[in-house]
This record gives structure tokens, sequence and C-alpha cells, in this order.
């Protein structure tokens, strides 16, 4: 079995863990989309501000979706 086969089958237990810590660990995420892009902006000397934000910006409301959805299951 190949190493995608492996990670396919894996696939939705991990989006579950995932999910949960979006879920219970929000903030500390939103903190760390930030650190990284703060670095990222650094790293490039502001010349890829808006690119770097707006990928933050999905980073975190793909978090966000994750946290949801894992807040409507019961």
């Amino acid at each position: 079995m190949s190493f995608l086969d492996k990670l396919k089958k894996k696939a939705p237990e991990l989006k579950e863990k995932a999910a949960e810590l979006a879920a219970t660990q929000n903030e500390k995420i939103d903190q760390g989309i930030d650190k990284a892009a703060g670095l990222a902006s650094k790293a490039t000397k502001g010349k890829y501000d808006a690119k770097i934000d707006g990928a933050a910006g999905k980073a975190k409301d793909a978090a966000d979706k994750l946290a949801d959805e894992r807040r409507e299951k019961p």
C-alpha cells in the first residue's frame, strides 16, 4: 500500500482530530497563523503583504469552518 493510499484511508480520522483541535484551540490557531504571516512578510520585506494577508485570512476561515462543523455535530 502506497503512502497516499494510507493517507486516504486515515483522512476522515485526521479531519476529525483537526476539527476537534480547531474547535478547542481556535484562538491559538489564529495567533499561529498571524505569526507565520508576520514572518513571511518580514522575509519578503513586505513585497507580498497582500498575498500573505489573503492566504492568512483563508487559513483562518478554514480553521473556523472546521471548528463550526465540529460544534454542530451532536
